[in-house]
């Protein structure tokens, strides 16, 4: 596994989240290292897709300020926003596949719009990725014509397609069975352990956080800021927190029992 550093790839800091006046979230304040696996936890209604939004560039904060390696997403132009999204892969909570394009077609998109290949090269590419989330073969198929935990690893490619530094996703396993979620959790750390990529998440699956998941941030509705940050597993036990020992431990302590074996990136 490629080795991590202190620096951090992502700051958040002093950040408020608001509709209007009413504040979502306030004063967020914490990093994302180089190559960490970082879940963006918390209970319902808490913001936590509302913070992936502020930092993907899709809403604009009431206060505060986003930094990827140090350069300013919130005061950066036009242009060097376009820059940075150039570096990020995304997935979305329903995959956002286009149901009229073949796998092929979608992973191909990104390519045909932002890089310089041309048709053979970009097929040499596709067939690649597809073949690292396990997919070989199945260029031809339509979304519609392959079950959802392979249309979720057909919305990985696509967002590998461009080799990112960073991938975000919402929700990832939402909607699929157990095998199928702890399958794409193999896949995520498999991708992120090759290729060195910084992964930000948003999930309330505990057998997620706590199989992948190096670092994290809990956001709390009630007080409407952040009230703990670190390795989940970790938080788990020594939380200060009432509420997030009770968040990672509903349901009992059995979810995937054995601790987090990326540990090494503390």
């Amino acid at each position: 596994m490629p080795a991590t550093t202190s620096q951090a790839h992502i700051s958040v800091r002093d950040l408020t989240m608001a509709y209007d006046s009413f504040v979502i979230q306030r004063d967020l304040t914490f990093d994302i290292r180089q190559g960490d696996i970082f879940v963006i936890m918390g209970g319902s209604g808490c913001g936590k897709s509302t913070l992936l939004k502020h930092m993907l560039g899709l809403l604009a904060p009431a206060a505060g300020d986003i930094l990827y390696s140090g350069q300013s997403f919130t005061q950066a132009s036009e242009r060097e926003r376009h820059a940075m999204r150039r570096r990020w892969g995304i997935t979305y909570q329903s995959g956002g596949m286009f149901s009229a394009m073949t796998l092929a077609e979608n992973i191909a998109l990104p390519l045909q719009l932002y890089a310089g290949y041309d048709r053979e090269e970009i097929a040499d590419i596709v067939a690649y990725k597809l073949a690292l989330v396990g997919l070989a073969g199945y260029q031809d198929y339509y979304p519609s014509e392959i079950s959802g935990g392979m249309r979720k690893r057909a919305a990985l490619a696509r967002a590998i397609a461009l080799d990112p530094e960073i991938l975000f996703f919402d929700e990832p396993s939402a909607g699929l069975d157990p095998i199928s979620s702890r399958l794409l959790d193999d896949l995520i750390v498999e991708l992120q352990e090759s290729t060195g990529a910084t992964v930000v998440m948003v999930t309330h699956e505990l057998a997620s956080i706590f199989s992948i998941a190096t670092n994290s941030v809990y956001l709390d509705a009630g007080s409407r800021t952040m009230i703990d940050q670190g390795d989940p597993a970790y938080l788990r036990e020594h939380s200060q927190q009432a509420v997030v020992r009770q968040f990672l431990t509903r349901g009992g302590n059995d979810v995937r029992s054995a601790p987090t074996q990326r540990q090494g990136n503390e």
